[in-house]
Protein backbone atom coordinates (compact mmCIF):
# COMPACT_ATOMS: atom_id res chain seq x y z
CA UNK A 1 0.00 0.00 0.00
CA UNK A 2 2.58 2.24 1.48
CA UNK A 3 5.41 1.75 -1.92
CA UNK A 4 2.12 1.64 -4.03
CA UNK A 5 1.58 5.20 -3.03
CA UNK A 6 4.91 6.48 -3.06
CA UNK A 7 5.35 5.34 -6.27
CA UNK A 8 2.72 7.43 -7.55
CA UNK A 9 3.88 10.30 -6.01
CA UNK A 10 6.95 10.05 -7.89
CA UNK A 11 8.95 9.59 -4.34
CA UNK A 12 12.23 7.52 -4.31
CA UNK A 13 11.20 6.38 -0.95
CA UNK A 14 11.04 2.47 0.73
CA UNK A 15 8.43 1.26 3.67
CA UNK A 16 9.96 -1.83 4.96
CA UNK A 17 7.98 -3.60 7.13
CA UNK A 18 10.28 -4.71 11.05
CA UNK A 19 9.95 -6.87 13.57
CA UNK A 20 10.83 -5.04 17.23
CA UNK A 21 10.03 -6.12 20.84
CA UNK A 22 8.56 -4.14 22.80
CA UNK A 23 11.51 -3.79 24.95
CA UNK A 24 13.30 -2.69 22.06
CA UNK A 25 11.03 -0.17 20.71
CA UNK A 26 13.07 2.86 22.68
CA UNK A 27 16.19 1.72 20.82
CA UNK A 28 14.36 0.76 17.30
CA UNK A 29 12.94 4.68 17.24
CA UNK A 30 16.64 5.74 18.06
CA UNK A 31 18.33 3.93 15.62
CA UNK A 32 15.54 4.87 12.70
CA UNK A 33 16.37 8.88 13.71
CA UNK A 34 20.00 7.95 13.61
CA UNK A 35 19.77 6.99 10.20
CA UNK A 36 17.36 9.51 9.58
CA UNK A 37 14.28 7.65 8.55
CA UNK A 38 11.35 9.96 6.99
CA UNK A 39 8.97 8.50 9.65
CA UNK A 40 7.42 5.26 10.88
CA UNK A 41 4.43 3.33 11.53
CA UNK A 42 3.77 1.74 14.52
CA UNK A 43 0.99 -0.85 15.77
CA UNK A 44 -0.06 -3.05 18.93
CA UNK A 45 1.75 -3.21 21.25
CA UNK A 46 4.15 -0.22 20.58
CA UNK A 47 1.00 2.79 20.02
CA UNK A 48 0.92 3.04 23.84
CA UNK A 49 4.27 2.85 24.38
CA UNK A 50 6.06 5.36 22.30
CA UNK A 51 3.59 8.50 23.79
CA UNK A 52 6.79 8.73 25.82
CA UNK A 53 9.51 8.39 23.61
CA UNK A 54 9.33 10.71 20.97
CA UNK A 55 9.73 14.79 21.78
CA UNK A 56 6.46 15.68 20.56
CA UNK A 57 3.08 14.98 20.01
CA UNK A 58 0.72 16.22 17.87
CA UNK A 59 -3.27 16.77 19.19
CA UNK A 60 -4.09 13.99 17.62
CA UNK A 61 -2.20 11.61 19.87
CA UNK A 62 -2.65 13.70 22.84
CA UNK A 63 -6.71 13.59 22.38
CA UNK A 64 -6.36 9.42 21.92
CA UNK A 65 -3.41 8.48 23.93
CA UNK A 66 -1.74 6.70 21.27
CA UNK A 67 0.98 7.40 18.25
CA UNK A 68 0.64 4.93 15.50
CA UNK A 69 2.50 6.94 13.50
CA UNK A 70 6.02 9.37 13.90
CA UNK A 71 7.44 11.64 11.58
CA UNK A 72 11.11 12.47 11.86
CA UNK A 73 11.80 16.14 11.54
CA UNK A 74 14.38 18.89 11.36
CA UNK A 75 15.56 22.70 11.91
CA UNK A 76 15.36 25.25 8.80
CA UNK A 77 17.58 28.17 8.59
CA UNK A 78 14.13 30.03 10.37
CA UNK A 79 14.86 27.09 13.26
CA UNK A 80 11.56 26.05 12.38
CA UNK A 81 10.91 21.88 12.33
CA UNK A 82 10.55 20.52 9.02
CA UNK A 83 9.54 17.22 8.07
CA UNK A 84 12.78 15.37 6.83
CA UNK A 85 11.30 14.92 3.61
CA UNK A 86 10.99 18.69 2.93
CA UNK A 87 14.84 19.03 2.76
CA UNK A 88 17.20 18.78 -0.43
CA UNK A 89 20.18 16.86 1.20
CA UNK A 90 20.23 15.10 4.15
CA UNK A 91 20.06 17.02 7.40
CA UNK A 92 23.32 17.36 10.19
CA UNK A 93 21.67 18.64 12.95
CA UNK A 94 18.98 17.42 15.73
CA UNK A 95 16.16 15.41 14.42
CA UNK A 96 13.08 15.00 16.44
CA UNK A 97 10.58 12.67 16.50
CA UNK A 98 7.07 13.59 16.42
CA UNK A 99 4.66 11.29 17.28
CA UNK A 100 0.71 11.65 15.83
CA UNK A 101 -2.44 9.16 15.95
CA UNK A 102 -4.34 8.63 12.50
CA UNK A 103 -6.54 5.83 13.40
CA UNK A 104 -9.12 7.81 15.15
CA UNK A 105 -9.50 9.81 11.86
CA UNK A 106 -9.50 6.76 9.62
CA UNK A 107 -12.50 5.05 11.50
CA UNK A 108 -14.89 7.59 11.08
CA UNK A 109 -13.86 8.33 7.62
CA UNK A 110 -14.43 4.91 6.90
CA UNK A 111 -17.73 4.21 8.61
CA UNK A 112 -18.34 7.20 5.63
CA UNK A 113 -17.42 6.14 3.21
CA UNK A 114 -17.85 2.49 2.95
CA UNK A 115 -20.80 2.76 4.91
CA UNK A 116 -22.22 5.57 3.83
CA UNK A 117 -23.00 6.15 7.31
CA UNK A 118 -22.78 9.43 9.22
CA UNK A 119 -21.30 8.78 12.98
CA UNK A 120 -22.97 11.98 14.61
CA UNK A 121 -26.33 11.51 15.86
CA UNK A 122 -26.15 7.53 15.52
CA UNK A 123 -26.71 4.78 17.85
CA UNK A 124 -23.75 2.14 17.44
CA UNK A 125 -23.51 -0.85 19.76
CA UNK A 126 -19.57 -1.67 20.25
CA UNK A 127 -17.91 -4.76 20.66
CA UNK A 128 -14.35 -4.70 22.40
CA UNK A 129 -13.46 -2.19 24.62
CA UNK A 130 -9.29 -3.03 24.15
CA UNK A 131 -6.85 -0.50 22.31
CA UNK A 132 -8.74 -0.13 18.78
CA UNK A 133 -12.07 -0.31 20.53
CA UNK A 134 -11.15 2.74 23.22
CA UNK A 135 -10.02 4.46 20.30
CA UNK A 136 -13.13 4.03 18.22
CA UNK A 137 -15.29 4.96 21.00
CA UNK A 138 -13.34 7.99 22.17
CA UNK A 139 -13.47 9.22 18.44
CA UNK A 140 -17.54 8.56 17.89
CA UNK A 141 -17.67 9.95 21.30
CA UNK A 142 -15.72 13.12 20.18
CA UNK A 143 -18.15 13.39 17.33
CA UNK A 144 -21.44 13.47 18.93
CA UNK A 145 -22.65 10.14 18.55
CA UNK A 146 -26.47 9.78 19.54
CA UNK A 147 -25.72 6.75 22.04
CA UNK A 148 -23.37 4.51 22.49
CA UNK A 149 -23.26 0.85 24.18
CA UNK A 150 -20.22 -1.29 24.69
CA UNK A 151 -20.17 -4.72 25.33
CA UNK A 152 -16.99 -6.49 26.50
CA UNK A 153 -15.70 -9.77 27.82
CA UNK A 154 -14.65 -8.57 30.42
CA UNK A 155 -17.45 -6.14 31.66
CA UNK A 156 -15.48 -3.83 34.15
CA UNK A 157 -13.08 -2.97 31.03
CA UNK A 158 -16.23 -1.44 29.51
CA UNK A 159 -17.43 0.05 32.79
CA UNK A 160 -13.87 1.87 32.75
CA UNK A 161 -13.98 3.08 29.06
CA UNK A 162 -17.87 4.21 29.63
CA UNK A 163 -15.98 6.31 32.88
CA UNK A 164 -13.73 8.01 30.63
CA UNK A 165 -15.81 8.54 28.31
CA UNK A 166 -18.25 10.36 30.21
CA UNK A 167 -15.46 11.98 32.30
CA UNK A 168 -13.93 13.64 28.57
CA UNK A 169 -17.13 13.74 27.06
CA UNK A 170 -19.85 14.54 29.73
CA UNK A 171 -22.77 15.32 27.31
CA UNK A 172 -22.33 11.74 25.33
CA UNK A 173 -25.24 9.08 25.89
CA UNK A 174 -22.84 6.05 26.93
CA UNK A 175 -23.92 2.95 28.52
CA UNK A 176 -22.24 -0.36 28.92
CA UNK A 177 -24.45 -3.45 27.94
CA UNK A 178 -26.95 -4.11 24.92
CA UNK A 179 -29.83 -1.90 23.71
CA UNK A 180 -32.40 -2.97 25.43
CA UNK A 181 -34.97 -2.19 22.90
CA UNK A 182 -35.27 -0.15 19.47
CA UNK A 183 -32.98 0.00 16.37
CA UNK A 184 -29.04 0.64 16.01
CA UNK A 185 -27.40 2.08 13.22
CA UNK A 186 -24.42 0.46 13.42
CA UNK A 187 -22.57 -2.56 14.80
CA UNK A 188 -18.78 -2.10 15.47
CA UNK A 189 -16.71 -5.09 15.99
CA UNK A 190 -13.44 -4.01 17.80
CA UNK A 191 -12.71 -7.48 19.06
CA UNK A 192 -10.38 -10.44 17.20
CA UNK A 193 -13.29 -12.48 17.38
CA UNK A 194 -13.38 -13.39 13.23
CA UNK A 195 -9.91 -13.69 12.87
CA UNK A 196 -9.83 -17.52 13.32
CA UNK A 197 -11.82 -20.00 11.25
CA UNK A 198 -13.79 -21.57 13.86
CA UNK A 199 -14.76 -18.44 15.62
CA UNK A 200 -17.93 -17.51 17.18
CA UNK A 201 -19.89 -14.31 16.84
CA UNK A 202 -18.37 -11.35 19.06
CA UNK A 203 -21.82 -10.66 20.18
CA UNK A 204 -24.48 -12.46 21.95
CA UNK A 205 -27.40 -13.68 19.87
CA UNK A 206 -29.62 -14.33 22.98
CA UNK A 207 -28.62 -10.97 23.48
CA UNK A 208 -29.26 -8.83 20.65
CA UNK A 209 -30.70 -9.34 17.18
CA UNK A 210 -28.76 -8.72 14.22
CA UNK A 211 -31.72 -7.24 12.46
CA UNK A 212 -32.40 -4.23 14.81
CA UNK A 213 -29.24 -2.92 12.87
CA UNK A 214 -28.77 -1.13 9.91
CA UNK A 215 -24.89 -1.39 9.38
CA UNK A 216 -22.35 -3.67 10.66
CA UNK A 217 -18.76 -3.06 10.26
CA UNK A 218 -15.61 -5.37 11.54
CA UNK A 219 -12.58 -3.88 11.69
CA UNK A 220 -11.15 -7.39 10.76
CA UNK A 221 -10.12 -7.61 7.30
CA UNK A 222 -9.07 -10.54 6.84
CA UNK A 223 -10.64 -12.69 6.10
CA UNK A 224 -12.57 -10.63 3.76
CA UNK A 225 -16.20 -11.88 5.32
CA UNK A 226 -15.81 -12.86 8.88
CA UNK A 227 -18.79 -14.78 10.49
CA UNK A 228 -20.25 -11.71 11.87
CA UNK A 229 -20.50 -9.58 8.31
CA UNK A 230 -21.60 -13.24 6.69
CA UNK A 231 -24.55 -13.12 9.65
CA UNK A 232 -25.15 -9.62 8.87
CA UNK A 233 -25.57 -9.08 5.38
CA UNK A 234 -28.11 -12.20 5.43
CA UNK A 235 -29.43 -10.01 7.70
CA UNK A 236 -30.47 -7.51 5.16
CA UNK A 237 -27.61 -4.76 6.90
CA UNK A 238 -25.09 -3.17 5.06
CA UNK A 239 -21.75 -4.42 5.50
CA UNK A 240 -17.83 -3.29 5.55
CA UNK A 241 -14.68 -4.48 7.09
CA UNK A 242 -11.69 -2.92 8.12
CA UNK A 243 -9.85 -2.27 4.86
CA UNK A 244 -11.12 0.92 4.57
CA UNK A 245 -9.61 1.70 8.48
CA UNK A 246 -6.26 0.60 7.45
CA UNK A 247 -6.11 2.39 4.11
CA UNK A 248 -6.92 5.74 5.86
CA UNK A 249 -5.01 5.37 8.30
CA UNK A 250 -1.90 4.63 6.02
CA UNK A 251 -2.91 7.06 3.59
CA UNK A 252 -2.98 9.79 6.37
CA UNK A 253 0.59 8.66 7.47
CA UNK A 254 1.81 9.34 4.03
CA UNK A 255 0.61 12.78 3.55
CA UNK A 256 2.48 13.84 6.92
CA UNK A 257 5.67 12.50 5.52
CA UNK A 258 5.22 13.61 1.96
CA UNK A 259 3.03 17.08 2.21
CA UNK A 260 1.35 15.30 -0.78
CA UNK A 261 -2.61 14.27 -1.03
CA UNK A 262 -2.54 10.65 -0.61
CA UNK A 263 -3.35 8.48 -3.93
CA UNK A 264 -6.21 6.47 -1.98
CA UNK A 265 -7.28 4.40 -5.14
CA UNK A 266 -3.65 3.29 -6.20
CA UNK A 267 -3.16 2.73 -2.26
CA UNK A 268 -6.66 0.62 -2.30
CA UNK A 269 -5.82 -1.58 -4.95
CA UNK A 270 -2.53 -2.09 -3.91
CA UNK A 271 -4.29 -3.21 -0.78
CA UNK A 272 -6.45 -5.79 -2.27
CA UNK A 273 -4.53 -7.33 -4.66
CA UNK A 274 -1.62 -8.12 -1.53
CA UNK A 275 -4.66 -9.07 0.83
CA UNK A 276 -7.56 -10.57 -1.23
CA UNK A 277 -5.42 -11.37 -4.65
CA UNK A 278 -8.33 -9.37 -6.47
CA UNK A 279 -8.81 -5.66 -7.96
CA UNK A 280 -11.98 -4.49 -7.07
CA UNK A 281 -11.77 -0.83 -9.35
CA UNK A 282 -10.37 -3.54 -12.15
CA UNK A 283 -13.77 -5.09 -12.01
CA UNK A 284 -15.65 -2.09 -11.50
CA UNK A 285 -14.51 -0.39 -14.11
CA UNK A 286 -13.59 3.14 -12.05
CA UNK A 287 -10.74 4.92 -12.29
CA UNK A 288 -9.76 6.54 -9.34
CA UNK A 289 -6.57 7.91 -8.60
Amino acid sequence: MQNAGMAALGLDWRYLACSVRPEELGAAIEGARAMRFLGLNLTVPHKLLAVAMVDALDESARMWGAVNTIRFEAQDDRGEWRPLGDFQDVPTGPVRAHGFNTDADAISRSLREDLALEPTEARVLLLGAGGAGRTAALKLASEGTAALYLVNRTESKAADLAREISERFPKQSVSVGYPLSGPVDLVLNATSLGLGTNDGMPFDPDRFDLRRAAAVYDMIYRPSETPLLRAARAAGCRVANGLGMLLYQGARALELWSGQKAPTGVMRRALELNVYGFDSYARSGKLEP
